[in-house]
């Protein structure tokens, strides 16, 4: 088949393994790619797997730096957080990873880029958006949405029967019955017996983090620096130890985080495709990192900078969940966030301490907070008569409103019965 290559998203988990083997048989010229975002993986044994199941080439790369600096930190500015809770691991390293596999169709000349992410799921759109968004004329090969391929695998057990016969390794097996995606971010846990959304995950599920239970009884105290919004230095006050680079101090956040059983999450969420799923997610670094930045944003951004930019989170985490990662949308508000975070520099000092991240501390050379017009003892130039004058006129409206309604309480949230001073 003439210009029948094809660059393949490859983990050397059972799905892609499956996949490549399904390719090489249809007569395709299979590139694999496999992107280190940090995840616990032999990668020299993926690579011998490969190409033992069939690739013509390999290209392992390491996106950690990368992932941590262009991804992780830019989402952390923008105080991602999916649904209010979800640090958006997975999300975030999608587009890394298909930005990075483009790279290599590109300079392998490939007409077609091929992933294994199911017709049920995010991460196909993810992985499709950002393909046709940074090389548009692209060909995807996906087949768990290909029809001859969904008449031939119904499932993992016709999988798993296809591997043995083709001669292909593989480790799966009942003895973990649910999925899991890792990265320097997060690891996640979802399907097979943690559908159920009342079953509690017991506690072998859990890899990243301690348990509360197992979690030191002392705290550990730590400084995080930053410039612009961006960390720039970690330093462990409790054990003497500082860390910078993204990368690094990343890792050291992920190890105190999991010593200290802090970042799990559990939760029901809206997928991009309309179904709801359970995760249960180990973000330890990440959650450390989101509530130190939250804080030192207290003190040194502006207040309506601060209120407009968080209208914007939600919508910028949808964003992010969605696959939008490369689009218009995503420009402008990064535009934006990057804007909001010139001036937010400083120090904020947490503990952590069984499963909980405490601010106990924070300080700003481009400080917007003035301790002594803040204080209850001294005046520090706010003239206190002036607030009458400032309530006054935030009462105008509120005169008017109930002046009209000659004093009546006509809301559906005031109880029946009562009268209009709140007496029943």
């Amino acid at each position: 088949m003439v210009g029948n290559k094809v660059v393949l998203a490859y983990s050397g988990g059972l799905d892609t393994s499956v996949i490549l083997k399904w390719l090489v048989n249809k007569g395709y010229d299979v590139v694999c790619f496999v992107g280190n975002i940090g995840q616990r993986e032999d990668f020299d044994a993926i690579r011998k797997k490969a190409i033992a199941t069939g690739a013509s080439m390999v290209h392992v790369k390491d996106l950690r730096e990368e992932f941590v600096r262009d991804f992780i930190f830019p989402a952390m500015q923008g105080n991602a957080l999916y649904e209010g809770r979800y640090l958006l691991g997975t999300s975030i390293a999608r587009p890394l990873l298909a930005k990075a596999q483009i790279e290599i169709a590109r300079s392998e000349g490939a007409k077609y880029v091929s992933h294994g992410a199911t017709g049920k799921g995010n991460d196909q759109v993810r992985f499709e958006l950002t393909y046709y968004a940074l090389h548009p004329g692209i060909n995807v090969i996906s087949p768990w949405k290909d029809p001859e391929f969904l008449q031939e695998f119904r499932g993992r057990s016709d999988m798993i029967a296809f591997a043995k016969r083709q001669g292909i390794p593989v480790k799966a097996t009942a003895a973990k019955p649910y999925s899991e995606d890792e990265n320097l971010m997060h690891i996640s846990h979802e399907a097979g017996i943690l559908e159920d959304p009342s079953f509690r995950p017991p506690e072998h599920v859990f890899s990243r983090t301690a348990s509360v239970g197992q979690a030191p009884q002392k705290e550990t105290i730590i400084d995080i620096h930053f410039k612009d919004g961006v960390p720039t230095k970690v330093f462990d006050k409790t054990h003497g130890i500082t860390k910078t680079g993204p990368l690094e101090m990343f890792e050291y956040l992920n190890k105190l985080g999991s010593e200290n059983g802090i970042g799990r999450i559990d939760m029901v969420e809206n997928r991009f495709v309309g179904i709801k799923s359970r995760g249960v997610y180990e973000a330890p670094g990440a959650t450390i990192l989101w509530a130190a930045h939250r804080d030192i944003e207290g003190i040194a951004m502006d207040k309506e900078v601060m209120h407009l930019r968080d209208t914007l989170s939600p919508t910028f985490s949808e964003i992010i969940y969605n696959g939008f990662w490369f689009s218009p949308e995503m420009d402008f508000l990064m535009s934006a966030f990057l804007k909001s975070q010139e001036r937010v520099d400083g120090k904020v000092t947490l503990s952590l301490h069984k499963g909980n991240v405490f601010t106990i501390g924070r300080e700003a050379s481009t400080s917007l907070y003035d301790q002594k017009q803040s204080s209850m003892d001294e005046d520090g130039g706010f003239d206190a008569t002036d607030s009458k004058g400032f309530i006054n006129i935030n009462a105008i409206r509120l005169k008017a409103h109930y002046g009209a309604m000659g004093g009546r309480l006509n809301y559906g949230w005031i109880k029946k019965g009562q009268d209009k001073n709140g007496k029943k």
